[in-house]
């Protein structure tokens, strides 16, 4: 997700982040599979673990914190 870099440096800033499946399935990819990886880039687990983890981002961003 390509977004205005002073944009984004604003996000990061405040400890957030902008991810799109893309780029989560890449990041899961970075963190989980590491340079032990098997393979160099994101497969379909790490694409089905980011749709997951947007999906919950996305439910825990929209419910009410109390």
């Amino acid at each position: 997700m390509r977004l205005p870099d002073d944009a984004v440096q604003r996000i990061h800033e405040r400890g957030a982040a902008v991810a799109d499946v893309d780029t989560m399935s890449q990041a899961i990819h970075d963190v989980y599979c590491g340079i032990m990886a098997d393979h160099d880039h994101p497969n379909e687990k790490d694409r089905q673990q980011a749709e997951a983890m947007i999906a919950a981002l996305q439910k825990a961003s929209s419910t009410p914190q109390s």
